[in-house]
């Protein structure tokens, strides 16, 4: 599974933007797909994941209702809509996707078989 994630520029503090996370080599719909980011000298850190087959969004708490997560399943990709943005939200942005992943693991990058390459997102003050 090929995973290729895109959408990320500079934007200024308050902005938005939508990346896309477009899959090749099998079917989102019965995935489990997570957005990740990793800012310099950090580790990854957890944004959001939408499970298969229709099923539940998940988001980390720092989202506070600025992000949202979804999938398209004609077109095989997964979206990350983000709004009101802020300097600390910059980062370099990924997806991955598993179909093998339980709830309780959604948030552990290390739990998904699969991961693709990022997006630099950067937002000015």
């Amino acid at each position: 599974v090929q995973l290729q994630a895109s959408g990320g520029g500079l934007v200024q503090a308050g902005g938005s933007l939508r990346l896309s996370c477009a899959a090749s080599g099998a079917t989102l719909r019965t995935y489990t797909a997570g957005w990740f980011r990793q800012a310099p000298g950090k580790e990854h850190e957890f944004v959001a994941a939408i499970r298969g087959n229709g099923g539940s969004t998940h988001y980390a708490a720092f989202v506070e209702g600025r992000f949202t997560i979804s999938k398209d399943n004609a077109k095989n990709t997964v979206y990350l809509e983000m709004s009101s943005l802020k300097p600390e939200d910059t980062a370099v942005y990924s997806c991955a996707a598993s179909n093998s992943i339980i709830l309780s693991s959604i948030r552990g990058l290390r739990h998904y078989k699969y991961q693709g390459q990022g997006t630099q997102v950067t937002v000015s003050s």
